[in-house]
């Protein structure tokens, strides 16, 4: 079976669109057409009804969505392990969010190497959503996030959590910020609702962002407020370039390491989440 079929029912399935399908996947309608024939051919089933309402999927479509997905996942891990160097034996890719990269992946990384050093390692940064979802399509080995989507192919544990303080170019006093220059932190669904409950009446301000990086960008070039890392936060109030806002406490953001449940007995993957595990809490693996 040609994986082009098995990506454009998968495809299909989120879109119900066979035009709008066809221009996520770069082809003619006509050719989408042609592949989902071919897989209900080879099935010898049918997939999905068209109607003027739309795409809807039949019985036997939603019966063979988990075996897409799962013969999808197979192929690509079977892709990585045949374009293997030379040099390396295995390699893994792990996915994380910025802010957790930017404190601990440079002590990870050399303890992934040490512990692994026929293993060969590519570090992508996104969000706990995109992570979540490469983790069960294969793209991911092992994920660190800040939300975890519960899906019965993902295994979640508990790493700890990170620190964000209230700093302002302005006031040292919750009473002396203003909504129009505060810069709204959206670092995870969680952490936006700790900041409500902390900030009421600083929902929606005009500017916002999801990297501790840029907000403190945005901070110091144009001024105002908002919720940085704590070891962030600390340097720059050193530097003088910022003001602890004292009476806002500061807001805690739990972290968790995910992985897909049929890698969790494996030797490499527990070897990984250890290392993960010690070194986030300050030990040494």
């Amino acid at each position: 079976m040609q994986i082009e079929l098995l990506d454009t029912f998968l495809d299909l399935l989120e879109t119900r669109s066979f035009h709008r399908t066809a221009e996520r996947l770069g082809v003619t309608q006509s050719t989408v057409s042609a592949r989902i024939h071919s897989l209900e051919t080879a099935l010898g089933r049918r997939l999905f009804i068209r109607s003027r309402s739309g795409t809807s999927l039949t019985t036997e479509g939603l019966k063979f969505e988990p075996h897409a997905r799962s013969l999808r996942r197979e192929w690509r891990e079977s892709l990585r392990a045949v374009r293997l160097t030379a040099a390396s034996a295995l390699s893994l890719r792990i996915g994380m969010p910025q802010d957790v990269a930017a404190l601990h992946l440079g002590r990870w990384v050399p303890a992934f190497r040490q512990a692994l050093p026929q293993t060969s390692f590519y570090i992508e940064l996104d969000f706990s959503v995109q992570i979540c979802a490469d983790i069960v399509a294969g793209v991911l080995d092992l994920g660190v996030i800040f939300t975890p989507q519960a899906q019965p192919d993902l295994h979640f544990e508990t790493l700890g959590e990170l620190t964000y303080r209230l700093v302002s170019t302005e006031t040292e006093s919750r009473e002396g910020l203003t909504p129009e220059t505060h810069i709204r932190s959206e670092y995870s669904p969680a952490l936006g609702r700790l900041h409500d409950l902390a900030l009421p009446g600083f929902a929606d301000p005009p500017l916002a962002s999801g990297q501790s990086a840029v907000v403190a960008e945005l901070l110091l070039a144009m001024g105002g407020s908002a919720f940085l890392l704590e070891e962030t936060a600390s340097r720059l109030i050193a530097e003088g370039r910022v003001k602890a806002v004292r009476d806002v406490a500061p807001i805690a953001q739990p972290v968790y390491a995910a992985m897909h449940v049929k890698n969790r007995p494996g030797h490499v993957h527990r070897r990984l989440l250890a290392i993960v595990r010690e070194r986030f809490s300050g030990g040494s693996a």
